[in-house]
């Protein structure tokens, strides 16, 4: 029993928030690269992706696995991208700083998930049986540069989208 679940719903459980805060990280990942913020789809993505995280840590294990360095990496991310989104309004260097820790956390998410479907898929398994043969590295790494290459026109994109506007009669009156 985990947190009053059997270990298959909460596998169920940590699973399908982890799907959750991969569709919505997605979802503002295309936000950023059109330089917009979508506050409701980032608010589903952090609070999912920290709970997947967390959960993971949940699951009965004799020793510190890769999977809980990643978790590690990944609850370092959130925070650092949480603050600078939201106490730290992304002003100036946080922007930036909120959008690599968000593409990080999403990234490793993904990771992991490729990493579960070369575990648990047969066909995709039998690959990759021991995850250090050449199909599974080179997923890995197309995943990698994929998110690379978006972390980066999402920086650029979102960097040029304004924080806040003043309405001009608003700074018109001022005067």
């Amino acid at each position: 029993m985990i947190l009053g679940m059997s270990t298959s719903t909460f596998t169920i459980v940590h699973v399908l928030l982890s799907l959750v805060g991969i569709g919505s990280g997605l979802l503002v990942l295309y936000g950023l690269l059109l330089g917009k913020r979508l506050d409701g789809a980032t608010a589903i993505f952090l609070a999912t992706t920290v709970l997947t995280s967390l959960t993971g840590f949940l699951f009965p294990v004799e020793h510190l696995l890769p999977s809980h360095v990643v978790g590690i990496i990944s609850l370092v991310a959130l925070v650092v991208a949480i603050l600078a989104r939201y106490p730290l309004h992304m002003a100036g260097a946080w922007r930036r700083i909120y959008v690599i820790c968000a593409v990080l956390a999403l990234y490793l998410n993904v990771f992991v998930l490729v990493a579960q479907i070369f575990m648990k898929v047969p066909a995709v398994h039998a690959l990759a049986p021991t995850q250090k043969e050449p199909p599974f590295l080179i997923v890995q790494l197309v995943v990698m540069a994929i998110f690379v290459v978006l972390g980066i026109l999402a920086e650029k994109k979102f960097d040029l989208a304004p924080v806040a506007t003043v309405p001009s009669w608003k700074s018109s009156k001022a005067s």
